[in-house]
């Protein structure tokens, strides 16, 4: 069973049968978190690092933001049964427009990416592998009964 999470969403899931994916992560972050032992595991589409440019949507919508949405996603996963010593965190996305950072000018990839290293970092939360930056766009792929994260980046799939 695939189920899709869309820009700004995230899902949490305890189907050995399910496989979670989003497409097309830009300068967007999809992030994976897996508790092998519990079997749940979660998927979120995050799009902007910080809530504060707009509290009006943070509050429609927390899992827009690095800041608002991560912690909420996580607690989804604790009241699902997964223990935050068990999992298993992974990310990918994080995009620039030219491929390097220096000539993004506003580098919401990579500002993605150092908000929730600082988030994770704070809360003793360990980042398993990730695949960010550059200029490509990329699928995620959780599957609920193995815990593999999968990644199709132009037409080929590889395994973070």
């Amino acid at each position: 069973m695939l189920d899709v999470i869309g820009v700004g969403d995230m899902k949490i899931s305890t189907n050995k049968d399910c496989t979670l994916v989003t497409y097309a992560l830009g300068s967007c972050l999809g992030i994976t978190i897996y508790d092998p032992v519990a079997y749940v595991g979660g998927l979120l589409h995050i799009m902007l690092p910080l809530s504060t440019i707009d509290s009006a949507k943070a509050n429609e919508n927390p899992y827009m933001f690095v800041d608002t949405g991560v912690p909420k996603f996580f607690l989804s996963a604790y009241k699902a049964g997964a223990k935050k010593e068990r999992l298993i965190v992974k990310v990918a996305g994080g995009s620039c427009r030219s491929g390097n950072s220096d000539e993004d000018f506003f580098n919401i990839g990579k500002r993605n990416f150092i908000m929730l290293r600082k988030l994770l970092w704070k809360n003793n939360v360990l980042l398993k592998s990730y695949d960010v930056g550059e200029n490509l766009s990329r699928t995620m792929f959780l599957e609920i009964g193995t815990g593999e994260v999968y990644l199709k980046i132009n037409g080929e799939t590889k395994k973070i």
